[in-house]
């Protein structure tokens, strides 16, 4: 009777069997997952083809260098004007354009601008986007006139008025209110003020005189005046006057520095 195999040939045997299996599964996972060899240094090659040349094409080559600059927004000031300031390197690759300092040295130089916009425009231009700041009154000095925009900044000097502009008359040397408060807080109450005005009124609007922090009067057309008092509850105000103005179309003086018992005469 033949004799079967031992246990030690029969755990060699299975030993041989789970290493062939194992080897087997592995050198399938390799196959799965290994890139030939010229394909890795194909692929890295390419890559780095693709960084030089684009390194080479912002920075070395013609194709995005500045040869244009253009503005829009401008209204006193002149394009000209603007771009000369801006000083825009021409013919520099429009990457390395500096366009924080370009807008820093725009604010610095010319007051005028409220804010400005340096965009690239690829492939070969600058973009300045400019916005204006608006004059909501004036204050006269020497001939002249200062600008002042809604948010009470002194930003220019003309020798015209501009039309439908208020003028601004601080009357406040002997007040109280300068020494407390200073002629740019009473200047920041008529600007804010004139902010309040309706429209219609506004415009009819020719002076706005402060004599104290709750002192204000406006002076429109046809010699009617206005006492608004302080620059409290100034939509409130705004609303009685209309009314008033349209019950009494005659009148020459109206008070509305007490919103709630108004006058007029």
């Amino acid at each position: 009777m033949a004799a079967g195999p031992t246990t030690a040939e029969k755990s060699g045997t299975s030993k041989s069997k789970g290493s062939s299996g194992r080897s087997s599964g592995a050198d399938a996972r390799n196959r799965r997952f290994r890139v030939p060899a010229p394909r890795v240094v194909l692929v890295a090659l390419g890559l780095v083809v693709l960084v030089v040349g684009g390194v080479w094409a912002l920075y070395g080559s013609t194709w995005f260098r500045v040869e244009r600059v253009k503005t829009s927004g401008t209204g006193v000031l002149t394009p000209a004007e603007v771009e000369a300031v801006a000083a825009v390197p021409m013919g520099a690759p429009l990457v390395t354009v500096d366009t924080d300092a370009i807008e820093a040295r725009l604010r610095q130089e010319l007051p005028r601008i409220d804010s400005i916009d340096v965009v690239r425009s690829w492939p070969h231009g600058i973009g300045l986007k400019v916005t204006e700041r608006q004059p909501v009154l004036l204050v006269e000095k020497g001939g002249k006139f200062i600008e002042v925009d809604s948010a009470g900044v002194r930003f220019a000097t003309v020798d015209t008025a501009p039309r439908g502009v208020p003028r601004l008359v601080l009357d406040s040397a002997s007040s109280p209110s300068l020494r407390r408060f200073g002629a740019d807080r009473l200047l920041r109450e008529a600007v804010r003020v004139r902010g309040e005005l309706p429209e219609q009124i506004a415009r009819d609007t020719r002076v706005v005189r402060i004599t104290s922090y709750d002192s204000v009067t406006l002076e429109l057309t046809r010699g009617r005046t206005v006492f608004w008092g302080s620059g409290e509850h100034g939509p409130v105000k705004a609303r009685v006057l209309t009314a008033l103005l349209k019950a009494t179309p005659k009148a020459g003086h109206f008070d509305v520095s007490a919103p709630t018992a108004p006058a007029s005469s």
